[in-house]
């Protein structure tokens, strides 16, 4: 797989009233707080806009469809098979897709760039985007959390997501390019539902955890150290989890001290130290996962327990609907 930069002037020519030939994919569940900016930020330039709900219970498909996008639901099980899913069955009339998370924004800038990408020869396959990230009322600059690179912008016959539960990628059969413009992050559903989401996260993190010490990593994403993006995180993480002691508090200090997290003052401190909350969470449900078969994350995910092997990418073949 061949990185590089996309590097080309994107904003001398970009047309407010274009129609991009992408398909955004927004991925939910209880997003009314959120899904109305997230789809006026690809309303009117993008080729077609999908919501693929997992069952919401609130106003977020009324909102989608009386905002023009066409709605398809399906019950959530993991990250990768539900958006592999997506990738096998919606009707996609683009070879490119965009994946969005509700709370996500694309920029003018990154639309510009997306348009330039789409008016030239291509030179890439799939493109990784960086984030800006608001939490409690600021942005984070600092403490290693930007531009947090992944792969989002794609052609849909080219990736899918390898085999794990959360905090997944796209393997891709092709060459990737980075973008310059970002995305932005900013939640409005409070402080109460991301520490909701991250106590559920932290579950399924520990079990990609056990998993790793248990099994084998076929059909993933490589672990580089001196790669860019995701295959260096990865690399860091599965090393943290086989060898480091202390994770949360190297987490904390990496982030605040080393990273710089308190240049972003009160808002940096409070996400380093919750984030460093969130790396112990991990380390004590891992540690329950290892001394009790019968812990009730496994429930999260069954197949975690078994030996199949891992999923890989059939570009062919349908996912079962469940």
């Amino acid at each position: 797989m061949e990185l590089r930069h996309a590097e080309r002037d994107v904003y001398d020519n970009c047309s407010s009233t274009m129609t991009c030939r992408i398909s955004v994919n927004l991925i939910t569940l209880n997003e009314e707080r959120n899904i109305a900016a997230c789809i006026a930020s690809v309303r009117g330039w993008a080729g077609e806009v999908f919501v693929f709900d997992s069952l919401s219970n609130d106003r977020t498909v009324a909102i989608a469809e009386s905002l023009g996008a066409r709605v398809y639901r399906r019950r959530f099980d993991d990250f990768s098979r539900h958006k592999n899913w997506a990738l096998d069955n919606l009707p996609l009339h683009n070879d490119w897709i965009l994946f969005l998370d509700a709370d996500e924004c694309v920029t003018d800038e990154l639309r510009c760039e997306l348009e330039s990408v789409l008016s030239a020869p291509a030179r890439f396959d799939g493109y990784y985007i960086g984030m800006r990230y608001r939490f409690m009322g600021g942005w984070l600059n600092h403490g290693g959390v930007c531009p947090n690179w992944n792969l989002r912008f794609f052609k849909h016959r080219c990736g899918r997501y390898e085999d794990r539960i959360v905090h997944e990628h796209v393997v891709l059969n092709g060459r990737t390019g980075y973008l310059r413009a970002r995305l932005e992050q900013h939640d409005h559903k409070g402080l109460e539902r991301y520490i909701d989401r991250h106590n559920v996260y932290s579950s399924m993190e520990a079990l990609e955890a056990w998993r790793l010490r248990h099994h084998d990593s076929a059909g993933r994403i490589g672990k580089r150290v001196l790669a860019r993006g995701p295959e260096r995180r990865r690399f860091v993480k599965e090393f943290a989890y086989r060898y480091l002691p202390c994770r949360a508090l190297l987490r904390f200090v990496w982030m605040y001290l080393v990273r710089a997290g308190f240049l972003d003052g009160r808002t940096g401190f409070r996400y380093c130290a919750l984030t460093a909350c969130y790396e112990y969470q991990v380390s004590l449900k891992l540690r329950e996962l290892e001394s009790d078969p019968s812990s009730p994350m496994f429930a999260r995910a069954p197949t975690v327990r078994s030996d199949r092997s891992a999923l890989t990418p059939d570009f062919a073949a349908s996912a079962a609907e469940r």
